[in-house]
């Protein structure tokens, strides 16, 4: 048995008043007490000035390696050669002090079917987004047309182990020839992905970044939507409409927030961005927004797909939250406690709770009140195992 103790201590929720004793037994958490609780025998106690519980990256792609071309080079990538991006990906959100993630697209399967390790964050895996012919992300296999195609992509992705159904409602800026603005699926056949994935046990999440895609997923009664620029051609526009029924509606949306300080986009990118009236200051008002309507928002970076969005970003991220006026609480519940929920770990992480994976941050100051302190972790547990840093 091993304890951790700190005298600031976040949940999950909410701060726990005098922080904590944390008690961790192999890979759980097996009680978490006031910081002047006896120890108990043989128990080894580290003391950190604060923790909390591990991060959650709510979307990344494991298989993109950051580079400019990280998309685009997909084909011409050996399947060894995958495998050695997942396994520095995962070693890289260890470090920065998350313990799970959500893969929202990966190339033919490759993180669906990874042997889950023991020693890695938790994974909760999509398989390639389903995607229209030639549609965003295409080059991943997830390429499919007709409703009953659609069910058929559904019914295989619960068949081969997948945790979750990502769609592409619109188009996306890495996909040359795809609108950013336009639906790539009509309102039948999202409903039709929906209904069967419910059917099945599966959760959907939708790429969305056009006003259009964004109010189509919510008519087919997704789970979750990334993005959820709300572009228009005259940039990011959220209706009242759209506000009250995402937050009516409970839908978990990702604003894909965090980037690497001093690292733009591609030219490329940054041009297809001003097309449509968008940008990072304009995107981080409209999330902001979206959090003032009610909306609920989880951490997710998008990690992998290029330069400014290499993996290990959540901290930056929850920073970005608080910039915009989150609370501290509710901004670090969206790293935690609420992205478990949005993935469906909630009975295994994002709390300090017993019976809980041992998933903690240990940090050197308290967060809530200087949140770049998620950037210096102390130490990270995942599942138990002390990681290197």
């Amino acid at each position: 048995m091993r304890g951790y103790r700190a005298a600031v201590a976040f949940d999950g929720t909410h701060r726990l008043p005098g922080g904590a004793l944390v008690l961790v037994e192999n890979s759980t958490i097996i009680g978490v007490e006031p910081v002047t609780a006896p120890v108990p025998d043989r128990c080894v106690v580290v003391d950190h000035p604060a923790l909390l519980p591990g991060l959650i990256d709510s979307h990344v792609h494991l298989c993109g390696d950051s580079s400019p071309r990280a998309l685009e080079q997909f084909a011409e990538l050996s399947a060894e050669r995958v495998q050695d991006i997942i396994d520095t990906a995962e070693q890289q959100h260890l470090r920065a002090g998350v313990t799970a993630v959500r893969d929202l697209g990966d190339l033919e399967w490759a993180v669906v079917d990874r042997p889950r390790a023991a020693i890695g964050p938790t994974i909760v895996a999509a398989g390639p987004p389903i995607t229209s012919p030639g549609g965003h992300c295409w080059a991943m296999g997830g390429e499919v047309a007709g409703i009953e195609a659609l069910r058929r992509a559904v019914r295989e992705r619960a068949e081969r182990g997948a945790d979750v159904v990502k769609i592409m409602a619109s188009g996306g800026v890495l996909t040359p020839g795809t609108d950013v603005l336009a639906c790539q699926f009509s309102l039948e056949e999202m409903r039709a992905v929906v209904e069967e994935a419910h059917a099945l046990g599966l959760p959907v999440t939708a790429h969305a970044h056009g006003l259009a895609a964004v109010r189509r997923s919510m008519d087919a009664g997704v789970d979750g939507i990334e993005h959820g620029s709300c572009l228009t051609t005259d940039g990011p526009q959220l209706s009242t409409e759209v506000a009250v029924g995402l937050a009516t509606a409970g839908t978990y949306v990702c604003p894909t927030l965090g980037e690497v300080p001093g690292v733009d986009p591609p030219p490329h990118i940054q041009a297809r961005l001003l097309e449509v009236g968008a940008d990072l200051d304009r995107h981080r008002e409209h999330a902001a927004a979206m959090q003032r309507a009610g909306v609920t928002l989880t951490a997710g970076t998008d990690a992998g797909i290029g330069p400014s969005k290499r993996h290990g970003l959540v901290p930056m991220a929850v920073a970005d939250l608080v910039a915009f006026g989150m609370p501290a609480t509710e901004a670090l519940a969206a790293a935690t406690s609420t992205a478990a929920r949005a993935c469906g770990l909630q009975a295994r992480t994002g709390r300090l709770a017993i019976g809980l994976d041992a998933d903690l941050l240990l940090l050197d100051s308290d967060p809530l009140i200087d949140v770049t302190a998620l950037q210096r972790p102390r130490a990270v547990v995942s599942r138990g195992r002390e990681i290197p840093l």
